[in-house]
């Protein structure tokens, strides 16, 4: 059971509290994971009383939990915890406010979750302090992105920083929370079976794919500013591509984790120039069709600036400059409207030096896969050679498959795993701010250069994988994006 606490969720009637924070912490109640005193005030501008809110709750609570797991009884208990106070959290006054509603407590443990626009990051941050409210007992949770650029990264850090200890800051990615994502450390770390083989000389490429059917739905002020590469590459691509290709810890905890990923992000050579044109494809989704549907083009939806240059497509080659990577290249995607909702690392092999088994063409010899899906299933794919049965000494592929949960198991989702541990300080699951300035420090130069070239951006229809430019990126004719488990 976690500690005592008070969790102050800004953005309160925002989408991602509504849809995945209340429905976490639910899950965490119900579960008895949360300590009996651990109290949960939703903040927001909206006028509404408390049962204004909590009904509002209960609506989306529903919505999102499975209709089995969703009990009144145990609502009402929620409930309980539960409280709204309407405020304007880029108003200092309003904070005088919030202390006097939230009384003393400062030997209590605070959280406050900004599930806010990024520019109020730093207002929240400063008028906390200035209501007595950031105590050396309160913890501050930052959602992606951290700033729009390298330099904002910074301005929003420095901000940050002068009010909360870096080690009282948690810069969430809940793909960091995922079963899968987590698995991949044991995957690497607890089987000495993958070590030897984990390294340039026996695999060939590495992919990393985050697809989305959706459209912008009602993120699209946001997202017209931000587009697929701060919305995903600067953040969940690059961390993933962290996991896979880091080196073991010397221990398990924050730091050791996070040092391991800082020189993985430092290693990677940097895309300028005309290397931005030969190592990246971006593209705008135009109109067409997913699962049997019409879907508007991009520009046609709502908040959408009619002839906007966001790009909702990017994939990305790039190589890590390390011993144990050098030559390997790591082939990043990601994009709206592509056919399926799908989150997958997909790491190739190279081929056996000799081909022995000569009754199988050597056009027909499969590469070896490890395949990782990290949603819509969390599962371990390996796909090996084995002999064809019959007379003849010819192969076959089989795959093996492996789900990381069993069916009779209780798994915790990103969000519950990640808010548990916000509650109990432990940091190894969030993003250290060197972390943030190298990831920027990637993709900031392709931006700058994306902005020079405005005129005009690729489209792919709605429902495709994407501009099929993003072809290019391979190295030989015999690689090729993996889309399917």
């Amino acid at each position: 059971m976690s500690i005592s606490c008070d969790m102050l969720v800004f953005g309160g009637t925002g989408d991602l509290t509504l849809h995945k924070l209340l429905p976490a912490l639910y899950h965490l109640h119900r579960d008895g994971r949360l300590h009996s005193d651990v109290r949960i005030l939703a903040l927001a501008r909206k006028k509404l009383d408390r049962a204004g809110y909590l009904a509002l709750a209960e609506r989306h609570c529903r919505a999102q939990v499975a209709r089995g797991d969703f009990s009144v009884d145990t609502w009402q208990a929620f409930a309980q915890r539960l409280d709204y106070f309407a405020m304007d959290a880029s108003q200092r006054g309003e904070f005088v406010r919030l202390a006097h509603h939230l009384g003393s407590g400062d030997r209590r443990v605070r959280v406050y979750y900004l599930a806010t626009a990024p520019d109020l990051f730093e207002p929240i941050a400063s008028h906390l302090e200035s209501a007595g409210l950031a105590g050396e007992n309160a913890r501050i949770v930052l959602e992606k992105p951290i700033g729009h650029s390298l330099e904002s990264a910074r301005a929003i850090n420095a901000a940050i920083g002068a009010v909360f200890a870096e080690s009282r800051i948690y810069r969430i990615d809940h793909y960091l929370g995922k079963e899968t994502v987590q698995n991949l450390m044991a995957l690497r770390f607890a089987n000495a079976l993958f070590e030897p083989i984990w390294r340039a000389g026996h695999i060939d490429h590495v992919q990393i794919t985050v697809a989305e059917t959706l459209g912008v739905e009602n993120r699209g002020g946001y997202y017209d500013h931000a587009g697929a590469m701060r919305d995903m590459l600067q953040n969940h691509l690059l961390q993933l591509l962290c996991l896979v290709a880091m080196e073991a810890p010397v221990r398990f905890d924050a730091e050791s984790v996070r040092n391991e990923k800082v020189k993985v992000l430092q290693a990677l050579k940097p895309i300028t120039g005309m290397d931005v044109l030969d190592k990246t494809v971006r593209g705008q989704y135009g109109a067409g069709q997913i699962g049997g549907h019409d879907v508007p083009a991009y520009y046609f939806e709502p908040s959408i600036d009619n002839d906007s240059d966001t790009e909702t497509f990017v994939a990305v080659q790039t190589e890590i400059d390390n011993w144990r990577w050098a030559g390997v290249p790591f082939y990043l995607r990601t994009g709206k409207r592509l056919p399926k909702q799908t989150s997958m690392i997909a790491i190739r092999f190279r081929q056996p030096p000799q081909q022995l088994f000569r009754e199988t063409p050597l056009e027909m010899i499969d590469p070896n896969w490890i395949l990782l899906s990290i949603q819509p299933e969390e599962s371990m794919h390996m796909e090996i050679h084995v002999k064809q049965p019959g007379l003849d000494m010819d192969t076959r592929v089989m795959q093996m498959n492996a789900s990381f949960v069993t069916t009779d198991e209780a798994t915790l989702d990103a969000y519950e795993t990640l808010l548990l541990d916000v509650i109990e300080g432990d940091r190894t699951l969030f993003i250290r701010f060197d972390e943030v300035e190298w990831a920027w420090r990637v993709v900031d130069p392709i931006l700058k250069n994306w902005a020079v070239e405005r005129e005009y951006i690729p489209t792919y229809p709605a429902g495709s994988w994407g501009p099929a430019d993003a072809n290019r990126l391979f190295d030989s004719d015999d690689q090729a994006w993996r889309n399917e488990l």
